[in-house]
């Protein structure tokens, strides 16, 4: 349980593999998902690498399964997912997958090739028979046209005019452009007829529904003709060859016809076996892909390892946690079992002084929490995670700000909904990128929710209404008149009314929770709800970041820094609470001290506070709170600043003398007498240039320059920043004052006018304002409000908490694992 609060503790280790086993224990570490290998090549190309030709042909395979997935995909089959987890293939294998796979792509291609081909010739002999009936109407309409002269005889004594023709298809869209330059390069010496294809054509070659268009053209001379064939070349269209006889282009098109029918049929025929062969493939192609990625992944991986001289045994160097580490060499026993080797591969925890990768186990709950955390930065190992106290702090922050009881509600509902049905949404496998994100915050939403239902009672605000559950603490009794208490008519003729606690009768005791109902319909509500909330933010604020200093101390003692105790730790708390820990104190004071009949003697918090730090005590404006107020104030003060040159010098000026210490307690020598059996002079050498190495690479040489600037910073920083800070939660007041007045005027502007009518004219009204009101309470108050104090409790955890005791510059620990693969997600 322990783990939870810190990262896991991580090793090194070594591993030796044989040859011959290597691939079945990489699988099978890649299926528990806790090793991290290094790569112990990091100078080699990946071109050289001794496994570089079973990756090729790993993508090799990968490439054929793609475009049979793209196929698949073309023909909208559903791809079938049962969820299954294929074992890795062995080595020996991916040959039988290499020929399937060739064999599939083979075929395919050739049925593609095959119904291209047909698809083309089908589309000719379309485009053939809509020219042979349209032609024959065109010189139908030609000869019928008493207008018409281009088929009649020019004079009497001239031989008759001859006329040349041809015909095509052409786009639709090209026709204009198409007649426009025949008129110009013609001179206007051609006759052009056209006429729509009523049904779309099929293009061959993308698939796409064409319309295309009719065309006949009437020239005269070979001169035309050549200028008329190059504009249809240039126009991409397709001209046919037609008959000039009505007789033989009558045949023609019967011949057409038949051919059509057939190959009608043919493609009919083609295209069953396509879809057979696809359906069959649809059946086994995620489990193909799952089982080539797998192995692309372990010879990936094992070009990661250093080979012996002896060419038998593979050298990897892992991170993992060392919870794990049984897991990890039952996994190692089973993959030299299942590759038929009788030699055990060995693993051996290696000492290093290397940083370990940071790894945090989290569920379905905690990652969430535990991503809200990595996305400020990793932490340094074996630091404090933040994350445990993140699901509490965060919602609960969320809440201050969200406060309503029934916008938790409905937020809880929501987030009810994904969690009760989380099984089957993880099914469906839903690729909308908000949702998935919403969805994977499921947990972090329900909590959110559940804690606005907890403010929205403190605050007692239900949709911007309050709830009179256990009766007013005031009551208003028009008794008397002559000493002050109202009559009824005074209660007639005033509009606004003061109810004085200090009169007895009037106020009869608290509410049992939250604030009392009557608050919501006083003139006075705002300057209530703005004192309480603003106090009740800075307590807040005050004890989320005292906290986070405690925690501070948690890693100085875990990494035995004695010196960020003193000289860290406490000058930090101490400062805190001297100022912030005071402000706190006070404030509870204030509201204990103080009744209804004294609270307008009170005096300004906000002044004494400013009055603390000048030392100023005779401002006749603000008087103290308490006897003795000024000395108390003035040695917390005094305390707090002889924190800082703590902090500032005294930190750095100890670490300089340790470092002199260590420095001169490395040069003394023995007056170069050799004592006992120690080492030679040349092995004197030799071991102290190992142990200079050695310093030189594991403790950087001491300066006191940046040693001081660095102190300086984090103390500076420190100081200004409690101020800052603590201003900083006041965020907490503003959204919650912002969200109840946009959910009162949502309620005044929009709900209240549904409410004002009666009758069925009412209730009409009352329904299209009610969907109205809903659609607007979604959209702005739980959508975008919500995300807005999401936002603003981040930045408070992120700027304001976890800066007091997390670092957040570690690395993360990236085991090799299959679950990527068999989630789905193939993308590399």
């Amino acid at each position: 349980m322990g783990e939870l609060f810190r990262s896991e503790e991580m090793t090194l280790a070594q591993l030796f593999l044989q040859s011959e086993a290597a691939y079945c224990c990489v699988s099978e570490l890649g299926e528990i998902g806790m090793v991290q290998f290094r790569d112990l090549n990091p100078d080699v190309n990946v071109f050289q690498r001794k496994f570089v030709n079973e990756v090729r042909r790993c993508e090799e395979m990968d490439r054929k399964l793609r475009f049979v997935e793209k196929e698949i995909k073309k023909a909208n089959i559903p791809i079938v997912d049962t969820g299954e987890n294929p074992e890795v293939p062995f080595p020996r294998d991916m040959i039988d997958l290499e020929a399937t796979f060739e064999k599939l792509e083979n075929e395919m291609k050739e049925i593609n090739t095959n119904q291209e081909a047909l698809k083309k010739n089908f589309l000719e002999l379309t485009e053939l028979k809509h020219i042979l009936r349209r032609t024959q109407q065109f010189l139908m309409n030609l000869l019928e046209d008493p207008n018409s002269t281009l088929l009649e005889p020019m004079e009497v004594n001239r031989a008759p005019l001859r006329l040349g023709f041809v015909a095509g298809v052409i786009g639709r869209e090209r026709i204009p452009t198409f007649e426009r330059m025949l008129w110009r390069v013609c001179r206007g010496n051609v006759f052009l007829r056209q006429a729509d294809i009523e049904d779309p054509l099929e293009d061959p070659t993308s698939g796409d529904q064409v319309h295309k268009s009719v065309f006949i053209i009437f020239f005269q001379g070979d001169q035309l003709k050549n200028r008329v064939k190059k504009i249809c070349e240039g126009f991409r269209a397709t001209l046919y060859p037609c008959p000039e006889s009505p007789q033989e282009r009558k045949e023609m098109l019967a011949g057409v016809n038949a051919r059509i029918d057939d190959l009608q049929m043919v493609l009919n025929q083609t295209e069953d076996h396509r879809q057979r062969v696809l359906q069959a493939a649809a059946k086994t192609v995620r489990v193909w892909f799952i089982k080539v990625r797998k192995m692309k992944a372990i010879y990936h991986t094992l070009n990661l390892c250093n080979i012996d001289v002896t060419q038998k045994c593979l050298i990897a160097e892992i991170w993992c946690p060392v919870s794990d580490m049984d897991s990890i060499q039952f996994a190692l026993r089973r993959g030299t079992e299942k590759s038929g080797s009788t030699v055990p591969s060995i693993l051996n925890r290696m000492q290093t002084r290397q940083t370990p990768p940071t790894f945090n186990k989290t569920n379905k709950f905690t990652s969430g929490f535990q991503n809200i955390v990595d996305a400020y930065g990793i932490g340094n190992y074996r630091e404090i995670n933040p994350a445990p106290y993140t699901i509490i702090t965060f919602p609960f922050l969320f809440a201050v700000m969200f406060g309503d009881l029934g916008h938790g509600v409905l937020m809880t509902c929501a987030a009810l909904y994904l969690v009760l049905r989380e099984s089957r949404l993880i099914a469906q496998k839903n690729d909308n990128e908000m949702f998935s994100m919403v969805f994977a915050g499921r947990y972090i939403i329900l909590l959110m929710g559940i804690f606005s239902i907890y403010t929205g009672i403190i605050y007692n605000d239900c949709f911007s209404k309050s709830l009179n559950l256990f009766g007013s603490g005031w009551s208003v009794r028009p008794m008397f008149s002559p000493n002050g208490n109202w009559t009824f008519d005074t209660l007639n003729q005033s509009r606004v009314l003061q109810l004085d606690p200090a009169v007895d009768g009037v106020f009869k005791g608290p509410y049992p929770i939250g604030i009392d109902p009557i608050w919501n319909i006083a003139t006075n509500k705002l300057t209530f709800l703005n004192s309480f909330k603003m106090k009740m933010s800075v307590i807040l604020g005050v004890i989320h970041m005292l906290f986070g200093v405690a925690l501070s101390l948690f890693n100085h003692l875990y990494f035995q820094k004695p010196l960020n105790i003193y000289f860290g730790f406490i000058p930090e708390i101490v400062f805190m609470s001297c100022l912030f820990g005071y402000l706190v104190i006070i404030i509870f004071y204030k509201w204990v001290s103080y009744t209804a009949r004294t609270s307008r003697d009170a005096p300004s918090l906000l002044i004494a506070f400013i009055n603390m730090f000048l030392f100023n005590y005779g401002d006749p404006t603000n008087k103290p709170l308490y006897t003795g107020q000024s000395v108390v104030q003035s040695f917390l003060v005094i305390i707090a600043l002889a924190c800082v040159p703590v902090m500032l010098v005294v930190k750095t000026l100890v670490l300089r003398r340790q470092h002199m210490w260590r420095r001169q307690l490395g040069t003394q020598n023995f007056g170069g007498i050799r004592v006992g059996n120690g080492p030679t002079e040349d092995e004197a050498g030799i071991i102290e240039h190992d142990q200079l190495a050695q310093q030189t690479e594991e403790e950087p040489e001491f300066n006191f320059t940046d040693e001081a600037v660095h102190q300086a910073i984090h103390t500076i920083e420190y100081c200004l920043g409690c101020i800052s800070n603590t201003a900083s939660y006041l965020r907490l007041w503003a959204l919650s004052l912002a969200h109840a007045q946009l959910s009162e005027v949502l309620w005044t502007m929009v709900m209240h006018i549904g409410l004002s009518s009666k009758g069925f004219f009412g209730f009409l009204m009352l329904t299209i304002v009610f969907f109205f009101f809903a659609v607007l309470t979604v959209a702005i108050l739980l959508i975008m409000e919500g995300l807005s104090a999401f936002l603003h409790a981040l930045r408070l955890h992120w700027v304001e908490f976890q800066n007091k005791f997390y670092t957040g510059q570690g690395f993360k620990f990236l085991p090799f694992t299959f679950e990527s693969i068999l989630e789905g997600r193939f993308d590399e």
